[in-house]
């Protein structure tokens, strides 16, 4: 057995012998040494596919080829808020308009030139143009749920008021005053035109100029409108509450049954008195009632009013609540309104530049609306508006005669006004006590 396991082993080792000088003679060769080398040929005229080929040719129809369009139209959109003291030649100039021809359809189209009319500080307006600044469309956000919108049609051009595209969100913000109202109104991000709101909301109880303490602080509830996921112009304030030198005003917006607003105590006290010591927003009074120098015939005049100097343009409001009797030139007193109100008691306002929209004789205004704007017309030295106040018929100095206070809440409203205010009442709470809402 031990023979035959040894002639094996030999015959095995003779065999193995040569791949092993393969393996080697390959190494030096560069080849595998390991690997499977095949290698197959065809000999001449064998057939190694036996399938038969056709040539086949088929129509295959193009689609036709659609004229080149045109490149689309470029549209640049841009916009800005009204400052105070803005031209609509200055707005569309930082808005990048340049066409004449817009220009001119403003001015003489009975819709579009409202824009001149109302230039609201705080107020938006956007444009579109091309790249060469041609007008394509322009908006103008006349109040909260209005705007004032003029497009290009062909070669001309439209205009029209719609509604806004939804309706204003409430916000809330509450704020503590270190300098100025301003300067708290801003570092918690509330719209200027919610901060004069404010001011005149409450100008009743308080002198902003000289009142106002460190420490003060305030709580708003406000509305801001919204066109294309863009805030665009500030609405009303809803609800307030003010904090001066330790003593709390509220106030809070209510609707009558003529659907006039008026701000109320949250005990139903008006907040206005019936009649606006200054009828004139951002202004100061020029000339007091009484004799004076006359600017122009320098001689010594009684003068029967009070003047507030303003810059051109700047809206003037309605005293009170009343009745246009006239609008229109009067003399020396240039472009002149005159309002009839309760009491055997009106008022004038001259030397206006131009009348709001809608004033005309029996055109019925409440307090606070605007009739007119300051200007210079008639005999007047520089831009002012000269404001009477006449009882009976006999002049008195406006910024001394007694007001007669406004009415509260009447009794015919009284359970719809007390559920609105306890609502306000409670959002004003929460804007108070709520921290995120509060910026110190």
């Amino acid at each position: 057995m031990t023979v035959e396991k040894t002639a094996i082993l030999a015959q095995r080792h003779a065999r193995l012998l040569p791949l092993r000088q393969l393996a080697f003679g390959a190494a030096l060769l560069g080849l595998p040494a390991l690997g499977v080398v095949t290698a197959f040929g065809i000999a001449p005229g064998t057939v190694a596919d036996s399938v038969a080929r056709e040539t086949v040719t088929l129509e295959v129809p193009l689609p036709e080829l659609a004229p080149r369009e045109a490149p689309a139209e470029q549209r640049f959109s841009s916009q800005e808020r009204v400052l105070r003291g803005d031209t609509v030649a200055a707005l569309v100039a930082r808005l990048g308009i340049s066409d004449d021809g817009a220009l001119a359809f403003l001015r003489g189209d009975a819709v579009g030139r409202q824009i001149f009319r109302q230039l609201i500080p705080g107020r938006t307006m956007q444009a579109e143009t091309d790249d060469g600044g041609r007008l394509l469309a322009l908006r103008y956000f006349v109040s909260p749920g209005k705007v004032l919108e003029v497009r290009r049609d062909g070669d001309g051009y439209s205009a029209r008021e719609r509604s806004a595209d939804a309706a204003p969100r409430a916000y809330y913000k509450s704020a503590t005053i270190k300098s100025s109202l301003f300067a708290a109104t801003d570092s918690a991000g509330i719209p200027d035109a919610i901060a004069m709101q404010l001011a005149r909301v409450f100008s009743t109880d308080i002198d902003f100029h000289v009142d106002i303490r460190s420490g003060d602080r305030f709580s708003v509830i406000y509305e801001l409108a919204y066109e294309g996921g863009e805030p665009v112009t500030t609405g009303r304030i809803l609800a307030a509450e003010f904090v001066n030198q330790g003593r709390t005003y509220t106030a809070v917006l209510f609707e009558d049954e003529e659907g006039g607003d008026a701000y109320y105590e949250l005990d139903g006290t008006s907040r206005a008195k019936a009649f606006l010591r200054s009828p004139v927003e951002f202004s100061r009074v020029s000339s007091g009632f009484g004799r004076r120098l006359h600017p122009i015939f320098k001689n010594w005049r009684a003068h029967t009013g009070s003047d507030f100097a303003a810059p051109t343009g700047t809206r003037v409001l309605s005293a009170a609540d009343g009745h246009v009797i006239s609008a229109g030139w009067k003399g020396g007193y240039g472009k002149t309104v005159e309002i009839r109100h309760g009491g055997s008691i009106t008022t004038l306002y001259a030397h206006l530049s131009g009348f709001a929209q809608g004033i005309r004789a029996g055109a019925r205004v409440r307090q606070g609306d605007p009739i007119g704007f300051v200007g210079a017309t008639g005999w007047a030295t520089g831009p002012h508006l000269h404001y009477e106040f006449k009882i009976s018929g006999i002049h008195q100095d406006p910024m001394r005669v007694a007001l007669p206070k406004a009415t509260p809440v009447p009794a015919s409203l009284r359970s719809r006004f007390d559920a609105q205010a306890a609502r306000a009442g409670a959002q004003i709470a929460m804007v108070r006590n709520a921290p995120s809402l509060r910026y110190e």
